[in-house]
């Protein structure tokens, strides 16, 4: 079957390509293997001129150096963190092309042919490259910059001339990306400011000259592969947006060659026009992730300050679109900086600037934001001002941050997002009795792959006074573990209707999408008094029976009380399952067919109006998989699932209430 649909796949992708595609990539085809026999590879010549303006006039200063510095001396005793492998032994400097997961070591072929999505040659390729990203090279600057000591120095120098050695152009794994040499080098720009720049510490005397040659030859590969390798079709997404921000920020801390000035305008054109085309007018990233949303606002930001003190400014419709993402994080943001995991997440960060043990991604945005911006709610949401916002924009922004007065109306500025698909119910924000409840109306993905979308059409999430009740479990897997990264993405692992056993959308790949379930908004209705949304999607519909899903959920503030009529439009016989993910830290028990879902603060009373069926609670089950949630990339722990089955015959509606109780 799973071939099967790997053919179907194929065949609908050359059906949908047009000209222009099948000529770019017959084009990069021809291009890999003449630069395989050495023809059109890059040809460094000795840089000439300045290095770009440093993103920040004057770094901070008022950190905790002893966090940086005990995450910088782990560093040097050759622990790093990569994803489920927290504190592993890698050495220093590590095995760069060494998967620290499987152990296998990539061969060092040429890299733009060599198969990086075959574990037997590569391992698990995402454990592979993200030490690759030299992450860890900007916490030993910043520890050099809060505490002088050479040891982080002399580190940094290490790392890199063992990378530059082991890892030479254009051959191995880690040369077959290029939103991987993009991330490297905004890494690498960050480093180099960091420790002063064109004459810093790192390049004293006539080894440091050596050393800096050495560096800048490789800078200038990876712009010119970038430059040759873009992602412009089926990764046509944050992939995209990523080599042009590596492309834009190595093209300006950088500008010592002769295409450095064309690099910087094309990566600045494509920024403009990636940044409107792949997020929606209110604000949703079009890839429809949450994590994913975070990554390409990130890099929004980065290149908009780095463009900025270089003098390059981008439109107001850039920084308004950047604005924009910010609301909708705020508008979907609980009382206590919870965020749904709708979609993918495999946990990216572009830089790690911040090494505190409560950081949060969306919230730092915020805080970074409201300087920006000029805005109190995003103020109200971050609660402070966050070491990574500190790090970009001064220790003076700080204080900014800190002369704004909160708003004593929490209720968001937005709670609609039409054009991403998603809204909003609730009351009470930022509040002990905040109910807040994120619908999911939203089309399937980005694109024809829709590569990082979940079939989670009409699924909703629920926080009562900033505590998680109603998840959404997140993402586990990538690249490996297929029964688990179909799971953590189909219909079954959302709050949503499953029919017959099957998705709503059809998966053709571990980022393919050969089907999608088409959601449609019939009515919203937002007011002091009670919140109304109306949904359908079509995913069923291809069915032999078809079967049209609509979901109405209504919650009555003053009742406490939320309602979910799920009608389902059919002719025939069909399994049915509902299924609702609880919070790892819930109680969930059952008592004559009534489910209770406990907290701290609040619990829930869940009843389903069907005598018809039954209901049982699942709990980390593998076979298949139900009941778990991943809150970080290649982690899983159990959760407790309910799940609603039954049979009907034909069209009908099924009633679920929930029934919230304050503790």
């Amino acid at each position: 079957m799973a071939a099967r649909n790997a053919l179907l796949w194929k065949i609908t992708r050359l059906r949908a390509m047009t000209m222009a595609e099948v000529f770019y990539r017959i084009q990069q085809a021809v291009r890999a293997k003449v630069e395989k026999f050495g023809f059109c590879l890059a040809q460094p010549v000795t840089p000439t001129g300045n290095a770009g303006k440093i993103w920040l006039n004057r770094l901070p200063t008022k950190l905790d150096a002893n966090l940086y510095c005990s995450a910088a001396d782990r560093i040097l005793a050759g622990h790093f963190n990569v994803f489920a492998l927290q504190n592993a032994e890698l050495g220093f400097p590590p095995n760069w092309n060494r998967d620290p997961k499987t152990s296998i070591v990539a061969p060092l072929e040429f890299g733009k042919t060599l198969n990086y999505r075959d574990n037997s040659i590569v391992g698990d390729i995402k454990y592979l490259w993200e030490p690759n990203r030299h992450l860890e090279l900007v916490t030993l600057a910043q520890a050099w910059h809060l505490s002088g000591d050479k040891k982080y120095a002399d580190g940094c120098r290490a790392l890199l001339d063992s990378w530059f050695e082991q890892c030479p152009y254009p051959l191995g794994p880690n040369w077959t990306s290029s939103l991987e040499h993009s991330v490297r080098l905004v890494n690498w720009s960050f480093v180099w400011h960091l420790f002063g720049g064109m004459d810093g510490v790192l390049f004293q005397g006539d080894s440091g000259q050596a050393f800096r040659r050495r560096w800048l030859d490789s800078i200038y590969c990876h712009c010119h592969f970038i430059a040759g390798h873009f992602s412009k079709y089926s990764s046509a997404n944050n992939h995209l947006l990523g080599e042009y921000m590596g492309l834009f920020i190595a093209s300006l801390t950088w500008p010592c060659w002769q295409e450095s000035d064309q690099w910087k305008d094309k990566a600045a054109k494509g920024l403009e026009i990636e940044s409107i085309k792949q997020n929606a007018p209110d604000g949703v990233n079009l890839e429809q992730a949450t994590w994913y949303h975070h990554e390409v606002a990130d890099m929004l930001l980065l290149c908009g300050l780095i463009g900025r003190a270089n003098g390059v400014e981008f439109s107001a419709q850039y920084w308004s679109q950047l604005e924009h993402m910010l609301e909708f994080i705020a508008g979907i943001m609980d009382a206590k900086g919870n965020v749904p995991m709708i979609g993918d997440s495999d946990d990216a960060v572009m830089v790690r600037f911040s090494r505190e043990a409560d950081f949060n991604v969306y919230q730092s945005l915020l805080a970074s934001g409201a300087v920006l911006f000029s805005r109190a709610d995003f103020k109200d949401k971050s609660m402070r001002f966050d070491d990574k916002s500190r790090w970009l924009l001064g220790d003076e922004a700080a204080d900014q941050f800190d002369q704004f007065k909160s708003i004593d109306d929490c209720t968001p500025l937005k709670t609609a997002f039409p054009d991403g698909g998603y809204y909003v119910m609730g009351e009470a924000w930022g509040t002990a009795r905040e109910i807040s409840m994120v619908v999911d109306v939203a089309p399937l993905g980005y694109l024809s792959i829709a590569a990082h979308g979940h079939a989670d059409a009409l699924a909703f999430t629920l926080s009562l006074g900033g505590q998680e009740m109603l998840i959404d479990p997140g993402t586990y897997a990538y690249h490996t573990q297929k029964l688990w990264r179909d799971y953590f993405r189909g219909t079954s692992a959302h709050n949503t209707l499953r029919v017959d056993g099957i998705d709503q959308s059809v998966i053709g790949g571990n980022f393919m999408w050969m089907k999608h379930a088409n959601a449609t908004l019939e009515h919203w209705q937002h007011s002091d008094d009670a919140d109304c949304i109306l949904g359908r999607h079509d995913g069923y519909m291809r069915l032999n029976d078809p079967l049209l899903h609509r979901r109405k959920i209504e919650l009555d503030k003053r009742k406490a009380l939320i309602s979910i009529v799920d009608t389902l439009e059919c002719k025939g016989k069909h399994q049915v399952e509902i299924h609702w993910h609880c919070h790892e830290d819930s109680q969930v028990s059952i008592e004559d067919s009534v489910v209770k879902v406990a907290r701290s603060n609040a619990s829930l009373l869940l009843k389903m109006n069907s005598e018809n069926f039954s209901v049982r609670l699942a709990h980390g089950e593998d076979n298949p998989p139900l009941g778990w949630v991943s809150r970080s990339f290649d982690s899983k722990v159990p959760v407790t699932t309910i799940v609603w089955s039954g049979e009907i015959d034909s069209s009908c509606d099924l009633e679920t209430s929930m029934q919230i109780i304050w503790i």
